[in-house]
């Protein structure tokens, strides 16, 4: 893998899912959805290691200029010169298949109410609601046919 040189102000960064090496890249900047909201990744910052919400990754400047992914689940390691993403599920917008994303989006939402008093039921279903929304506004943001 190819490492950039400490000087140069550029984070590097890798999207890895576990099928694929999916990006691997320079930027300036990095935002990130974590379990707890987004943040963002600069060159030099502190060491972190964050659990990985559902939304979008977007690289800012660079090597490859700006790129937006979808992402769900997963780990985050922000280092001062690498940010390592470790999803689930990445994929760019225009790989989305939005009817089947409104079908994930439906199923979260008969799951969640058929939950009753099952807690587990309930959290699962807001996951899964979750992730198909992020997917459709990943998916519209670039234009997606729907």
């Amino acid at each position: 893998m190819a490492e950039v040189s400490s000087n140069s102000g550029l984070l590097t960064v890798h999207l890895v899912t576990p099928d694929r090496l999916l990006l691997e890249a320079t930027a300036v900047s990095v935002e990130l959805p974590s379990s707890s909201g987004y943040m963002e990744a600069l060159y030099g910052a502190a060491p972190l290691l964050s659990e990985l919400g559902a939304g979008e990754v977007r690289l800012h400047g660079g090597t490859s200029g700006d790129q937006v992914f979808f992402v769900a689940w997963g780990f985050v390691e922000v280092l001062p010169e690498r940010v390592t993403i470790l999803a689930e599920t990445a994929m760019p917008p225009s790989e989305i298949d939005v009817e089947e994303a409104r079908q994930e989006l439906a199923l979260g939402e008969t799951m969640w109410n058929e939950a009753g008093d099952d807690g587990k039921k309930y959290e699962y279903a807001n996951l899964m609601t979750r992730q198909a929304e992020e997917k459709l506004a990943s998916a519209k943001d670039t234009g997606t046919k729907d």
